[in-house]
């Protein structure tokens, strides 16, 4: 399950046991659209193992520049409160797959 990330629940999401996959995103970004079912997809399958969420840029301005998202969409992969990769663009799902099971 796909959680909304938001300025106000992000630190706690980010300090969480889980590590943390944020989906940056906004509803004007067609690549965006393309990618939601696959993230959704891999969110319900790695479900207890990692959280995965969504976070629109335009509502959460703060956090698109604390860490210097430029382009949609971008991925981070954040284990133990540390961004340990990113990914920037539309993805196969193959690609994110591989980078899902690396956080683990």
């Amino acid at each position: 399950m796909e959680v909304t990330i938001t300025s106000e629940n992000f630190a706690s999401l980010k300090a969480g046991e889980l590590p943390l996959v944020v989906d940056f995103w906004a509803t004007w970004c067609g690549p965006c659209r393309m990618l939601a079912p696959i993230i959704s997809e891999l969110a319900e399958e790695f479900e207890g193992k990692l959280v995965v969420g969504k976070c629109d840029v335009e509502e959460n301005e703060d956090l698109a520049v604390e860490f210097g998202i430029r382009n949609i969409p971008t991925i981070l992969f954040i284990k133990q409160g540390e961004v340990v990769d990113k990914m920037i663009g539309a993805q196969s799902k193959a690609n994110l797959e591989a980078k899902f099971k690396s956080l683990l």
